[in-house]
């Protein structure tokens, strides 16, 4: 194996054959391509949920890969455990010329590219990085001095100035899949068992953005009792779907939808240039916020017991399905740091362990924003009142309804926390914490 060099493509978040700028560059190189997928242990052992829908979610999309390259008589290395394990394995048993893989923003991913990198590097090898999971990345969308933006109005306005036909043209891929690297034998492909995981049955969204969503999403998107979004968070986290070819489609038809593909890039760049927003508050004076933290109030909101309808619903869905209407994931979110005063991370690690299209980037954004604490927030002193949204968001309560059916019965427990008391609560103790700071 090691005598004729390959190009390695290692396959990410980026779980397609189409329009996929690391798999293009690496087809148009010289050496036959192979490509490579990792289940990294440093991921999936922080996952607890051994029916994880992600997990199978990729697991699912990967067979489905395997398939399409073994029509061009090629195959798809699958790897379980630490990535400088297996890349120190590969560069052994293969003569690897350069690696082309397409960019990740998150910290950890930052900080295991850097050290494969390095290490590949060390052995003569190419470590090719692409832009592909965004529309613009890092710097280039910046104020004129190059300094990043940190409010949404500015960015998205420049980002519109920026924007060419160039930024979203698609990579030909198909052209040059005969440059895969061809295989006399399929390699094993691993048990989700062997991964550490169980089988689940679930029918995920599909990766269409449909038309009648799409042309009505700025009319439709806050009403969670209609099929007003599209449901495809899942499909660009994981890049089932290509950012380029979705964003072609929402410029032909709606607006207001090409600004919430916007907020996807606004949100990773924050990342990029305030990486410490991953653990901490952006604006750094709501660090000093005292909270409350009652872990038996935190369960409540987790199950949907808060005594709030559209709280309720919104976790009970998120439960149950791995999603959430987005106006309800704001409502809930501010609901828990606000009302609550519960620190915004319990909240935003239990997101996390729940969504299907979890992201770091922008759910720790929406969760900063809610909290009052990111950029571009809603300040402290806005305190959503979920009797109120829920008037105006779910009038005839079919949502609630159908995800608390007991409301209006003697079942259903009374508010966790009077509204008014509340907010009188939270605005006196975020004022302390940001006078403190002073």
């Amino acid at each position: 194996m090691r005598s004729k060099p390959i190009a390695i493509y290692w396959m990410r978040r980026d779980l397609r054959l189409e329009d996929n700028a690391a798999l293009y560059h690496a087809l148009r190189a010289s050496e036959p391509v192979l490509p490579l997928f990792i289940f990294d242990t440093m991921i999936l052992d922080k996952l607890h949920d051994k029916k994880d829908k992600r997990v199978q979610f990729i697991y699912n999309e990967l067979r489905a890969i395997t398939t399409e390259l073994h029509k061009h008589g090629s195959d798809l290395v699958v790897k379980i455990g630490q990535p400088m394990d297996i890349w120190k394995e590969l560069i052994s048993e293969y003569n690897v010329a350069a690696v082309y893989t397409n960019e990740d923003y998150e910290p950890y991913a930052r900080e295991r590219d850097g050290r494969v990198g390095e290490m590949l590097s060390g052995h003569n090898i190419a470590f090719n990085t692409y832009k592909d999971q965004v529309i613009f990345d890092k710097a280039e969308v910046a104020k004129a001095g190059g300094q990043p933006y940190t409010v949404y109005t500015p960015y998205s306005k420049r980002w519109k100035e920026r924007l060419t036909p160039f930024f979203y043209k698609s990579y030909p891929v198909s052209k040059y899949l005969h440059n895969l690297s061809k295989v006399s034998e399929h390699f094993h492909f691993p048990t989700l068992e062997s991964i550490g995981f169980e089988r689940v049955e679930f029918e995920y969204p599909p990766r269409v953005a449909k038309a009648e969503i799409v042309n009505r999403y700025d009319r439709q998107r806050d009403y969670p009792a209609i099929e007003g979004t599209t449901h495809l968070g899942l499909h660009l986290r994981f890049g089932t779907l290509s950012i380029r070819k979705l964003l072609v489609y929402a410029l032909k038809h709606n607006q207001t939808f090409v600004g919430e593909l916007i907020w996807r890039d606004f949100f990773q760049q924050i990342l990029w240039h305030f990486p410490h927003v991953e653990k901490e508050a952006f604006k750094k004076a709501y660090n000093f916020i005292e909270w409350r933290n009652d872990e038996k109030e935190f369960k409540r909101w987790c199950d949907g017991k808060t005594g709030y309808p559209l709280v309720d619903a919104g976790m009970r869905e998120l439960n149950e399905t791995g999603f959430m209407h987005n106006r309800v994931r704001m409502v809930v979110a501010s609901f828990l740091a606000k009302h609550l005063l519960i620190d915004w991370r319990w909240g935003e690690s239990y997101f996390a362990e729940k969504l299907l299209d979890y992201d770091l980037a922008a759910n720790n954004g929406n969760w900063q924003w809610a909290a009052g604490c990111g950029t571009d927030a809603a300040p402290y002193f806005r305190v959503f009142n979920p009797e109120l949204q829920m008037k105006r968001f779910d009038p005839d309560m079919k949502y609630v309804l159908q995800w608390v059916p007991e409301f209006g019965t003697k079942d259903y427990p009374e508010p966790i926390v009077a509204h008014e008391f509340a907010r009188k609560r939270c605005l006196e103790v975020y004022k302390k914490a940001l006078n403190r700071e002073k």
